[in-house]
């Protein structure tokens, strides 16, 4: 099973209720996908921060997974830091790439650029994984 059909295949419900789609996986990057619809929209029709960061912790998780050792049971997040650059408007799809900054046996850290399908910076978000 490659990487992107690993995480595919889990059972990410509230991935499924943002609409995250998975487009491609490695043990060195994870990308996904989110149209911005106008239930993950605050004022002026700008998605909403908790929307980006909920986005970017479902693709650092994934990430995260795909590079968990044999004996681990899962992952969970410790602790994550956004940076908001910029917005997005609704109908805009939002790109999530994530990157290793750290892979140890106990935690993980990943960092997640979100940026527009016209390449505008959305947000930068780091976050540590437990390694369970």
């Amino acid at each position: 099973m490659t990487p992107l059909e690993k995480i595919q295949s889990m059972k990410m419900p509230f991935a499924e209720l943002k609409g995250v789609i998975f487009t491609e996986a490695s043990k060195d990057r994870v990308i996904a996908k989110m149209v911005v619809r106008p239930d993950l929209c605050t004022l002026h029709h700008t998605v909403h921060g908790g929307a980006v960061m909920a986005f970017a912790d479902s693709v650092g998780a994934a990430a995260t997974v795909v590079n968990l050792p044999e004996d681990a049971k899962g992952t969970t997040t410790l602790e994550s830091k956004t940076n908001f650059i910029g917005g997005a408007k609704e109908g805009t799809i939002v790109i999530a790439t994530a990157t290793p900054v750290h892979r140890g046996r106990r935690t993980q850290v990943w960092q997640t650029r979100l940026e527009t399908e016209d390449g505008r910076l959305v947000a930068v978000v780091t976050q540590t994984q437990l390694v369970l």
